[in-house]
């Protein structure tokens, strides 16, 4: 799934680069990076990108939901689906890698917290991100 998570990390760090979350407050990063829009749009592009991980990509969606939710509300089936929340799950792990972000949690962010977090998270190998959930 190393192919899977890097293109979600560079999703983020284009979004960043944007400058989606200016001026936000930094605990809402997430919901505007990866809650506002659809990360992928279409059933086709979908299938391309789960590219033989897609029992991997359902099965994160299905903990995770269970998990937090105690039920699983994604309609499985379609794809387009599963993809936009498996990038919303991610895209959570993928920032709790920003020690940036954590320090910010409580306030408004700037241009310099966003250009700190891209960098942070740029660093970081998304084989680390996997190990670490």
């Amino acid at each position: 799934m190393n192919k899977q998570y890097e293109t979600v990390k560079e999703y983020i760090i284009d979004r960043l680069g944007d400058g989606i979350g200016e001026t936000e407050h930094a605990s809402d990063l997430h919901h505007y990076l990866l809650n506002e829009d659809y990360f992928i749009i279409g059933r086709y592009e979908a299938k391309q990108f789960l590219d033989g991980e897609t029992f991997n990509a359902i099965e994160k969606v299905k903990t995770y939901e269970q998990d937090n939710f105690g039920e699983v509300s994604t309609d499985l089936s379609e794809p387009e689906k599963v993809v936009n929340m498996f990038a919303y799950i991610v895209g959570e792990e993928i920032l709790r890698e920003s020690e940036t972000l954590q320090k910010a949690w409580d306030r408004t962010l700037e241009k310099s917290d966003l250009d700190a977090i891209a960098r942070e998270i740029g660093e970081v190998s998304v084989q680390k991100v996997i190990n670490s959930n």
